[in-house]
């Protein structure tokens, strides 16, 4: 799993009322909810998940949809490919995509709040490259 998606589910997971601190062996994690079917999940400190937790953009990014944090939330494996499979190739102008979206988007929205105090995220976004190391590319 890439350093991108572990940042974004950390942050998802600091900034969700479902996911609080809890422990799970010996390992302290962000334990919530699927923003879909509410089924428990869990991300270490470090962003790792523990089962099948993924990154959900709420607006596809097939449909422009970005890693603002309002636009991103946890959900387990088979509602994000569920999902994906059943909304992604529609046309943005269709119905049934729209209200997904807003129920998603008024779900994430309540969901909402700032990060939980004492966790040490990283920076929500990469750094640009230098100058120097975007020539070299």
């Amino acid at each position: 799993m890439g350093q991108r998606t572990k940042r974004l589910l950390l942050w998802c997971a600091a900034t969700d009322a479902t996911f609080e601190l809890a422990r799970v062996g010996d390992r302290t994690v962000l334990a919530g909810r699927c923003i879909h079917c509410k089924r428990k999940l869990a991300v270490d400190l470090e962003g790792n998940p523990l089962g099948q937790e993924t990154v959900e953009h709420i607006i596809p990014r097939t449909h422009g949809g970005t890693d603002a944090i309002e636009n991103l939330a946890i959900a387990c494996s088979r509602c994000n490919q569920g999902k994906g499979a059943r909304l992604d190739p529609r046309r943005w102008e269709d119905e049934t995509l729209q209200r997904v979206i807003a129920g998603l988007q008024a779900r994430r929205a309540e969901r909402m709040r700032p990060p939980l105090e004492g966790l040490a995220l990283p920076p929500l976004t990469e750094p640009e490259p230098s100058p120097a190391r975007k020539r070299k590319r």
